[in-house]
């Protein structure tokens, strides 16, 4: 019976040691490649081929999330399964949208991992517990504000919906941990987000953020 083959595409090596030793452990599993970036992870799918890529999100050069439309875009056929510390329903929808097969957390099992990898082989979506509750969250709070309020003031496009109601938040004093509460996120996640906004604005102390989105209009300078 021929194995699966697997592409590991992961920032940290410690991380892609890990995950190999981990899949390498199951008879049926062998791992062909490994990424350290999305530039890499890109190159390596349409080289080696791989049957199911695991992808991190947070990567340098070109984050997973773009490196699985680029795949998908080469690769029709390809199934990647995105493996993630982030636990936000913007990345779920955004993961979906590049083509992603799943979702699996970084503090899965190791039973739930290899559960992913054989769901995205046989054509299934698989999320973590995790983020399935996100997904239904969310829809459940979408059918009960069907009619959501729009954000005011300008839009940065270099910025998500997410990243923007952060800074909105950060703008008005608030910490991550009560921004993490506020929006039903983990701490690691806002605080993920906080330094993606300082590196995508080239922004890099909180008075700067706040005065950006003073002139965007987010928060009135007055309040």
């Amino acid at each position: 019976m021929p194995k699966t083959r697997i592409l590991i595409a992961d920032d940290h090596d410690v991380v892609r040691r890990g995950l190999r030793a981990l899949l390498h452990s199951f008879p049926d599993f062998t791992v062909v490649a490994e990424a350290s970036d999305g530039e890499e992870a890109v190159r390596l799918a349409r080289e080696r081929k791989p049957d199911v890529i695991l992808m991190d999100i947070s990567m340098p050069h070109l984050d997973g999330i773009e490196a699985t439309t680029r795949i998908m875009q080469q690769q029709p056929d390809a199934r990647v399964v995105i493996l993630s510390v982030h636990e936000d329903e913007e990345y779920v929808q955004r993961i979906l949208k590049a083509g992603a097969r799943g979702f699996v957390l970084k503090n899965a099992s190791r039973k739930e991992i290899a559960q992913a990898i054989r769901s995205a082989l046989s054509g299934e979506r698989f999320f973590s517990p995790g983020i399935s509750r996100l997904i239904v969250d969310g829809f459940i709070k979408r059918s009960a504000s069907p009619s959501p309020p729009q954000s005011e003031g300008q839009v940065d496009q270099r910025l998500t919906k997410r990243e923007t109601e952060i800074l909105g938040y950060i703008a008005r004093g608030l910490t991550n941990k009560q921004i993490a509460d506020r929006l039903y996120l983990s701490f690691r996640t806002v605080n993920t987000h906080r330094t993606n906004i300082m590196q995508k604005l080239d922004i890099h102390e909180t008075a700067g953020l706040v005065r950006h989105a003073i002139n965007l209009g987010l928060v009135d300078p007055e309040s």
